[in-house]
């Protein structure tokens, strides 16, 4: 699951996702990807979140908790410009932060290497 709010980024890390191989489902708010990871029967293998989402009033900190709640193997990356210091308090255990911008081949390595880790298979 990708949750990115500005719409020029978040084509650019799906079309990376989908490039490296991997189903893309789409979140342009907190919200949305808090229903999304409620849905009966979604199963996720990773998110990347960005962290200051602009619309609605969580952020990737919130999304990425509540999808560790439903799933506590998930691989979660973050994405940001601007709140790289928060990560040791704000974010989930075992997970990767990318300060933007990054090379398309850093975020999939970052999600590939999560995925390993968790014991799955990236392809």
């Amino acid at each position: 699951m990708l949750v990115e709010d500005e719409e020029l980024i978040r084509n650019i890390v799906e079309e990376t996702l989908d490039d490296g191989g991997f189903k893309v489902v789409l979140a342009d708010t907190g919200e949305e990807a808090v229903r999304l990871l409620g849905s009966s029967g979604s199963k996720y293998r990773a998110l990347v979140t960005d962290i200051k989402l602009g619309r609605g009033t969580l952020s990737g900190w919130d999304v990425a908790r509540h999808a560790r709640s439903v799933d506590p193997e998930l691989a979660v990356v973050y994405m940001t410009g601007d709140s790289a210091a928060e990560w040791s308090s704000q974010g989930v255990p075992n997970s990767v932060l990318l300060t933007k911008p990054f090379a398309p081949a850093q975020l999939l390595t970052a999600v590939a290497q999560l995925l390993n880790i968790g014991g799955q298979n990236p392809s």
